[in-house]
């Protein structure tokens, strides 16, 4: 089976072209696949099939087998391929969260529309009516937090010093929060002095990953709806790079731009 290693600011991926309907993946296969010592390694499994809504359907898989409806640096990655196939400057992604259209931009980093941001406590979803905008979480977790659905649930929690922050011990009991009945992606956030913001993310079934860029949009929404930013476009320094996020006023959908690497190609045995 033919696989290709990507990442986007080192949230990395195995993508498996499956267009031709050749290979039967099961969860279980991608938790082998995903493994750093015993497979590949990666953060998700990026599984690649016709669709006849989009130029191509993308389906996620997190390390731990489970599904994520969206992934916004696997979606570049999957653009960045597709644009390569095709030569053009934009297409069209189908994920389980939707459409996504997707452009090529200035310095050759891709653009994509990850759609509106789901804000209800119903659409999160949490397990119960809440303040999606201040969100407490009982003892463990003073300050309170922002709910953010951008196809998968998010909560961001601006802190302090996002660089110093426990971020395995608290992202441990947030994910697994009884509010968070399908668990939820973790971000750890501060603003810097230079108005940029700082991320850290712990990611359900993955543990901290080095970007994610799903919940740098959630964040993005998260500083605007807090009023902590100046407009409603945001540079979000991630630990393997600079994301740029933008709430557009005139629709209330998310841009999120940044770049997509291929690392290598290989063969996995049957």
């Amino acid at each position: 089976m033919k696989f290709k290693k990507m990442h986007g600011l080192g949230n990395d991926f195995v993508v498996i072209d499956n267009r031709e309907g050749r290979y039967t993946l099961s969860a279980q296969d991608c938790v082998k696949i995903a493994d750093r010592r015993f497979g590949v390694g990666c953060d998700l499994v990026v599984i690649l099939e016709r669709s006849e809504r989009a130029d191509i359907l993308a389906i996620f898989y997190n390390a731990d087998g489970s599904e994520s409806a969206a992934c916004g640096n696997a979606t570049r990655c999957v653009a960045d391929i597709l644009m390569g196939e095709t030569g053009g400057d934009a297409c069209a992604v189908e994920t389980r969260h939707g459409v996504l259209p997707c452009r090529r931009v200035e310095n050759g980093w891709i653009e994509v529309d990850m759609g509106v941001p789901r804000l209800e406590w119903g659409d999160i979803p949490l397990s119960e009516a809440r303040d999606t905008l201040m969100l407490e979480l009982g003892d463990k977790v003073t300050n309170p937090a922002v709910a953010v659905n951008m196809g998968n649930p998010h909560c961001v929690l601006f802190v302090e010093d996002a660089e110093h922050f426990p971020v395995e011990r608290v992202g441990t009991v947030v994910e697994n929060h009884p509010l968070f009945p399908q668990r939820t992606n973790v971000e750890f956030v501060h603003v810097m002095e230079d108005g940029r913001l700082r991320q850290r993310t712990w990611e359900r079934g993955c543990g901290e990953t080095l970007a994610c860029g799903s919940g740098a949009c959630a964040v993005g929404v998260a500083a605007v709806r807090r009023g902590l930013i100046d407009g409603r476009r945001v540079e979000i320094l991630l630990n393997g790079g600079s994301l740029i996020i933008e709430w557009r006023e005139s629709d209330g959908h998310v841009l999120m731009s940044g770049p997509a690497a291929s690392v290598f190609e290989g063969h996995w045995p049957e």
